[in-house]
């Protein structure tokens, strides 16, 4: 009768004030103090960085503060970082390593054979204030771009090869690279990793010519073929 009577008095009027007021405390330290702080706080996890943007623009440095270049975007690492004022907000960036394969292209060698030669890069973006401005404002769609750039560079690489083969993969990979890294870079902002080639296949229709005319695909385009071509043309028409 006793414990009836004790819960039945916590039920009064100033008792369950008390316990309300308690009880909106405890939920105040748990759940809302919390939230305000995280709105103070912001955490980039590895493989992202975060650009500080205002209506929707990156914040520029306007002077050298902390040996970063006055100019730079305002870039926030892996990590906590304190966020201030409030109306201040994050873009996210991804900086994980990401693939894009090229279609395939069909290249002419030196001495006019044709290869059909496929290829992908292994890109991500530099996480630095200027690269990560280039790599937000500038360029649309930074993969077509990057992809524009490599192709050309394979093209100029394999146009320039005279023997009219194309040296193994992995040289020309290499060579690709080396190549438009550095205008990947300050076209783009992003790093290129790697290029690989993975096609050297010569098209169907120039082993078909090179049937037709009798040469063996080690020879180049520069024989007397075209005159014994046109020997042939003369004594159809005579």
């Amino acid at each position: 009768m006793e414990v009836i009577d004790t819960i039945t008095s916590l039920f009064g009027t100033s008792n369950m004030n008390s316990l309300i007021k308690t009880g909106g405390a405890i939920l105040t330290v748990l759940l809302v103090v919390p939230a305000l702080f995280k709105l103070l706080v912001v955490t980039i996890d590895e493989g992202e960085a975060a650009i500080r943007t205002r209506n929707g623009r990156p914040i520029i440095r306007r002077r050298t503060r902390g040996g970063v270049e006055a100019g730079e975007v305002v870039v926030l690492g892996p990590g906590s970082h304190a966020v201030f004022p409030i109306l201040a907000w994050y873009r996210r960036v991804d900086t994980r390593v990401r693939s894009t394969d090229l279609p395939a292209r069909q290249l002419t060698a030196g001495g006019g054979r044709q290869h059909l030669v496929h290829a992908s890069f292994d890109w991500r973006p530099f996480v630095t204030g200027s690269d990560l401005r280039v790599f937000e404002l500038d360029v649309v769609d930074v993969k077509e771009r990057t992809g524009n750039i490599v192709g050309a560079a394979l093209r100029d690489l394999v146009h320039g090869e005279e023997a009219g083969r194309l040296p193994i993969n992995t040289d020309l990979s290499a060579a690709v690279l080396d190549a438009c890294a550095e205008r990947v870079r300050n076209a783009c902002g992003i790093e290129l990793l790697s290029v690989v080639i993975t096609g050297d296949a010569l098209t169907d229709g120039y082993l078909l010519a090179d049937a037709i005319t009798g040469r063996s695909p080690a020879q180049s385009l520069e024989t007397d073929a075209w005159a014994g071509a046109v020997a042939v043309l003369r004594s159809v028409e005579a």
